[in-house]
């Protein structure tokens, strides 16, 4: 693969995107080429079908094959696929996703995620149903007098907004990664519920952003409870904020994903749609609008979405696997890339200490700190074609840790330079990042706006 941009901090760099055009490119026109359909099913009977060609019997097309599938379990979700068409591949994939298959810890987290066995479906190519969209209203009510919550891993935040006004907010600093009892969780978000309930004269609606996966209400996954024994958790915190929301009446709630949110906060903000929220943090951190203005009720859990098709590039820790967005788009690459640089981080460290030495050296203009946000601004425009194929982009908003001072704007430069040249079609995505009143404060409006009490 001969890329325009090669990187010497990462030579080996296989952008998911070009793999796949090699793929079309190789398939279009070749009488050969045979049929591959896949649809991954989630909650409600909502499915999203996903068709491309392949070469019978090409190792390469099944690894693209699996690559496509594993993104879409972490972008849309979903317990069962079905696949159908060229045997060679989808008798092999049926093997890979099992429990004592490549990809056992997917299988094992979206049974979790969805209370269902997983499980892959072969069959006839002409069998394979269909996409069921879903489009789910996402907030923007700004009526009557809400809460807004949002639980972050180290502070818990809320404000009271009376008619879209935040008339009171404050932050607690909390340690819900640490605490095995969930009492500690549910007394923490009920002392925030309380404490902006006492600033208006009723309630009328709470909104809840936080960080995991939730489906109606409830939390299925989320590291905020990663210290909870799991007997705990079924019992005490999945449904943890239905309970401490009634203790303030009998009043609509919604949680959603901080991620989803943070895209919300962002869309208000602009007052405009189709926009994919990403927070280069410990993770990475997503969210999308749709056209409509709502939620697609996907996972967007791009932490886990392959990016670089090169078998030896880094592997995630938690999920065994290679090349996902984690290690590309959080502080993870940046320690990367720093080593690679040359860079002397003291192991001791932690992550975010490792992270502000760098960001230290790039405010000197420090040119090994400057490669390394260069390389993420690679990274990043190579890779927004491949998100480009599941969500449509009109904006990024960039948020997190990493994208702060100078580093993020050239990091968005880069990336801006690599969709100019390489991917025209994709050039008019504006990504931007917004100032920190806009995070802080358009985030709790954001989360108290989510229910409608109509």
């Amino acid at each position: 693969m001969n890329l325009k941009y090669q990187l010497r901090l990462d030579p080996d760099f296989q952008p998911m995107i070009e793999k796949v055009r090699e793929l079309e490119a190789k398939t279009k026109n070749n009488p050969e080429a045979k049929d591959v359909a896949i649809c991954v099913e989630r909650q409600n009977g909502y499915r999203y079908r996903y068709d491309l060609k392949v070469v019978p019997n090409d190792e390469e097309s099944l690894s693209i094959v699996e690559r496509i599938i594993k993104s879409i379990l972490w972008v849309v979700g979903g317990f069962k696929v079905y696949i159908g068409g060229e045997e060679s591949v989808t008798s092999q994939i049926k093997e890979i996703f099992t429990l004592e298959g490549a990809r056992s810890f997917d299988v094992d987290f979206m049974s979790r995620v969805y209370d269902k066995p997983f499980e892959v479906v072969v069959m006839n190519y002409e069998e394979v149903p269909t996409t069921i969209a879903a489009s789910i209203p996402a907030g923007g009510h700004l009526d009557g007098c809400r809460i807004g919550f949002d639980a972050g891993g180290s502070d818990r935040k809320v404000s009271a907004v009376v008619d879209g006004e935040v008339i009171y907010s404050e932050e607690v600093v909390w340690l819900p990664k640490v605490n095995s009892d969930p009492k500690y969780h549910y007394e923490g978000i009920l002392d925030s519920f309380r404490r902006a309930a006492s600033k208006m004269p009723r309630v009328d609606a709470i909104g809840v952003s936080s960080a995991g996966i939730y489906i109606n209400n409830e939390v299925r996954v989320a590291s905020l409870f990663i210290q909870v024994p799991r007997d705990k958790f079924d019992a005490e915190v999945r449904d943890i904020y239905i309970r401490a929301a009634k203790e303030i009446g009998n009043v609509p709630l919604e949680v959603a994903n901080d991620g989803d949110v943070t895209a919300l906060a962002g869309a208000l903000d602009l007052n405009d749609t189709n926009v994919l929220g990403i927070a280069m943090g410990t993770s990475e951190a997503v969210g999308y609008i749709n056209s409509d203005g709502n939620l697609n009720g996907w996972l967007s859990e791009l932490a886990f979405v392959p990016v670089d098709f090169n078998k030896d590039s880094i592997v995630d820790e938690w999920s065994g696997d290679y090349g996902c967005g984690v290690k590309y788009f959080s502080q993870d690459s940046v320690i990367k890339l720093a080593l690679r640089a040359g860079i002397d981080l003291d192991s001791a460290s932690t992550p975010a200490e490792k992270l502000k030495i760098v960001q230290k050296l790039m405010a000197e203009d420090d040119p090994r700190a400057k490669e390394i946000y260069e390389t993420i601004g690679v990274y990043l425009g190579y890779t927004l074609p491949y998100y480009a194929r599941f969500y449509d982009i009109k904006y990024l908003l960039l948020l997190g840790r990493v994208t702060s001072g100078k580093g993020g704007d050239l990091l968005i430069a880069k990336a801006n330079e690599v969709l100019a040249s390489e991917y025209p079609e994709y050039a008019g995505i504006k990504i931007m990042m917004p100032d920190e009143n806009s995070r802080r404060v358009g985030q709790s409006i954001a989360a108290a706006s989510l229910p409608s009490t109509k």
